[in-house]
């Protein structure tokens, strides 16, 4: 019998090991005309490999503090599960200045330089690619992260007690088991059950974007359909796109 989910991490590992093959994160970019559909191994593995980038790679400690500078992304989704699985504070766009680790998108390079530590950058490019040139100052993250192991163990367990996000515009750390009770009583409120596909048109600048655009479905055994840039789309096109995606809720 598997261990209950107690934590975000806890949430994918219970995923992974009922049913791998699921969609759990499909993304579009409709300025890039990028669609990215990732399954629930797929989206493990580059959960892992995020998160030993920052246990191996960046040294960090259960408690370290990362400012999280990205939009609503698949790319996000993955970092947030990597802080949970490794212990690390997700400050969901707070002050570079104050963390140990700032990871940007390339909108955000010139605040992100604030952080006096580790400086990680995403293209944001279709497929998660390189930065033509690296910024300077800055780890290319798509560089650094397909040699890192497929597999991640923390060093230290990460209990549900521990501090996992601080939303945005909140100031308290939520912990993990907080952000998977929060995240829970979302589900019920928006009456999501296992197979349930969101489309979440919110971005990930508010605890209901980062809920319903990822932990809410995930954590009733959904998924989601996130969008970038919702405002491109007209009412037809919304409409076609759920049906192509045969999407049972959306969140706008």
């Amino acid at each position: 019998m598997s261990t209950p989910a107690r934590t975000p991490a806890d949430l994918l590992r219970s995923a992974l090991e009922q049913d791998p093959g699921r969609p759990l994160v499909t993304f579009y970019d409709d300025a890039t005309g990028e669609r990215v559909e990732l399954s629930v191994a797929t989206f493990a593995n580059w959960t892992s490999k995020t998160a030993n980038l920052l246990q191996d790679e960046l040294a960090t400690e259960p408690g370290d503090r990362l400012t999280l500078l990205l939009p609503s992304h698949w790319l996000t989704a993955v970092w947030l599960l990597a802080c949970s699985s490794a212990g690390v504070v997700a400050d969901m766009h707070g002050d570079p200045a104050a963390a140990s680790i700032v990871v940007s998108g390339p909108d955000s390079l010139e605040a992100a330089r604030a952080c006096g530590g580790e400086r990680i950058a995403l293209s944001l490019l279709p497929l998660g690619a390189r930065f033509p040139e690296p910024p300077e100052g800055f780890l290319d993250y798509a560089a650094e992260v397909p040699g890192q192991g497929d597999q991640f163990i923390p060093y230290t367990p990460i209990a549900p007690d521990d501090p996992f996000i601080v939303p945005p515009g909140e100031e308290t750390a939520l912990t993990g088991g907080e952000a998977v009770t929060r995240a829970l009583a979302d589900a019920e409120s928006l009456d999501l059950k296992p197979g349930s596909r969101v489309l979440s048109l919110r971005p990930y600048d508010s605890w209901e974007g980062i809920s319903t655009g990822l932990l809410a479905p995930l954590a009733v055994g959904g998924s989601v359909v996130l969008v970038r840039d919702s405002g491109r789309l007209d009412a037809a096109a919304l409409r076609k796109r759920g049906e192509d995606e045969r999407i049972t809720h959306t969140i706008d």
